[in-house]
Order: C-alpha cells, then structure tokens, then sequence
C-alpha cells in the first residue's frame, strides 16, 4: 500500500515538475508530510525527511523535465551556467542550516514562503513580460544563485518557485524560464540530496529504510512514475498562455503554503 501511494505521488510530482519547473516539490512535501506522519514517524524528523526526500526525487524529474523543454528549445543555456554552480554550493550549506532548524518552524517558513511566492507570480501574470528589460550581470546571477540554493535546500522545492519569478521579472518568457529553472533544479536537487543524507547520518536519524533524510522507498517509487508523467506537464505547459501558467502557478502555491501555515500553528 505504502509503495502505491509513493507511486501516486511520483505520478502528481511528475506533471507538476513539468508543467511549473518546479522539480514536483510543492507536491512530493506535503504529500510526504502526510505520509510520513501516518507511519507515525517522529515528529522531530518528518519534516526534514519530506525535504530530503523531495530533493533526492527531483534529480530523476528535472532530468526528464529538462530533456523535454531543452527539445522545445526552451533551456537558455548561458543562464544555467551562470546559475547551477552557485546554487548547488548553496543548496547544500542550506541543507546544514535546514537540519539545525525545528519541524515546526520549517513548516512555517515554507508556509510563508510560498504564498509570498505565489503573490509576486499572480500579479506578475496580469502584466506582460517587457522586453526592454535583460537578465544582470553575470556577478549578479552568481550571487541569485547562492541565495536560491540555500532555499531551495530549506524549502525542498527545487528551486523553480524562486528561479521562476526571478528570470520572469527581467523579461524572460514564462515558457523559458520555467525551461532553464527545470534544467536548474538538476544540480540543486543532487546537492541538496547529499546534504540532507550526510546531515541526517550526523544527526542519527533513526528512520526506517532511509539514509540520513532521504526515505529510499518513497524516492524509489516517487522516482520512478514522475519520469514518466514529467514529460506529459512539460508538453501541457507548452500549450498554455504565460498569463494563464502563472496563474495555476501562483493557485498552487497558496495552497501549499496555507497548508503548511495551518499544520505549523496547530
């Protein structure tokens, strides 16, 4: 039953990973919150095992993601080498900082985090992208890559609700930058991995089938259908107008966050 559910998951993750550029985080955490407290985990180490876990599965969907925007032309390469080595060093320094913080106090941030997100996306949606406007300095991306690594290692999203909005405020395409935020997500999501197993072997994470914080049953089976259905949300997300992808971006996310909020205040 446990292996159906992560293959459910997987199958969600997967059309959301390619459909926003979001690596399936926004689904695989709150869904494996769920799961994990039903399995009557630890309450002191659930959250960080969603996170974890979440990272560990978006290598496998931002590979598929990214193969399928690349073909659509949609991956501006000269960006990602700007942005992936950054946030792959800050990815995983988040990791550390994320294994210091309490559950509670991770689902809060995440919680507040997304709305915020989602606010910024929704009314950037009635706005059209304005063409004069061009990427920074390359000084600049490397320092926005940074700060979106380490998020991305506290928010276990890999990095698309932050690298998004930001390639859309100077004017990218919402098609193109949700292209290069899936490619993106690939080195965050193995840094973050990483860290989350090496930090969660320090802390003695005794869970059941996982390595530190990543839970190998759930990254097996969420791993293995979102691959497939990556594919199918980056197809859908070509078919739709930038206004419209934002809009069902920005949904997405204030129901996420909300949910967080209310399990991190009750």
């Amino acid at each position: 039953m446990e292996l159906i559910i992560f293959l459910i998951i997987g199958a969600l993750a997967g059309f959301a990973a390619g459909l926003f550029g979001v690596g399936g985080g926004t689904i695989i955490v709150p869904l494996l919150f769920i799961v994990f407290t039903q399995m009557d985990y630890s309450s002191d180490v659930i959250m960080h095992l969603a996170l974890g876990t979440s990272l560990a599965t978006i290598v496998v969907t931002s590979i598929s993601s990214l193969m399928a925007h690349h073909k659509n032309g949609a991956v501006m390469w000269p960006v990602f080498k700007n942005l992936a080595p950054p946030m792959a060093i800050g990815c995983f320094a988040g990791a550390a900082i994320a294994g210091w913080l309490s559950g509670i106090h991770l689902q809060l941030i995440v919680g507040l985090f997304l709305i915020w997100v989602a606010y910024t996306m929704f009314t950037g949606a009635k706005k059209a992208v304005d063409p004069t406007k061009s990427l920074p300095s390359t000084g600049k991306q490397i320092a926005a890559g940074s700060v979106i690594g380490v998020a991305s290692a506290i928010f276990g999203i890999g990095g698309g609700s932050v690298t998004v909005p930001y390639l859309t405020r100077y004017g990218v395409v919402m098609q193109k930058a949700v292209g290069t935020s899936a490619a993106c997500g690939l080195p965050i999501a193995i840094a973050g991995a990483l860290g989350f197993m090496i930090f969660g072997m320090k802390a003695h994470a005794a869970v059941p089938n996982s390595i530190g914080y990543v839970h190998t049953y759930a990254f097996l089976g969420i791993s293995l259908m979102s691959f497939f259905t990556a594919k199918l949300g980056a197809k859908a997300a070509h078919a739709l107008s930038p206004q419209m992808l934002k809009k069902c971006f920005s949904v997405l996310l204030v129901i996420v966050g909300c949910f967080f909020l209310f399990k991190g205040l009750i």
